[in-house]
């Protein structure tokens, strides 16, 4: 394994780390626990992309939730840039065109 692979490891396994502190408002349960994070994808210059689906196709709050996690991969350190997509989601283009007007 390579430097650059081993610091996407570990950066990931600090992005999930940080994921937990996400909660779905109205389970009150984190999103790494109640299995929404689908993938987390790092390259070596600290873009992250992370993949997640809301409890439901029409989950009132996957905008926030969405928000929320992007939110909390940018805090950790080394990430430059993160992308959120939702996948099984009736809204997923809405969703995605919301993010990039608050990024």
């Amino acid at each position: 394994m390579g430097k650059g692979e081993g610091d996407a490891g570990k950066l990931r396994g600090e992005i999930l780390e940080r994921l937990k502190e996400v909660q779905d408002p109205e389970l009150k349960m984190d999103v790494v626990s109640l299995g929404l994070i689908r993938e987390v994808s790092v390259d070596e210059e600290g873009k992250v992309s992370i993949v997640f689906r809301p409890t439901s196709p029409l989950c009132p709050l996957a905008f926030k939730i969405a928000l929320d996690i992007r939110e909390a991969a940018e805090k950790v350190e080394g990430v430059r840039k993160v992308d959120v997509e939702a996948v099984d989601f009736l809204w997923a283009n809405q969703l995605r065109e919301f993010l990039k007007g608050k990024g």
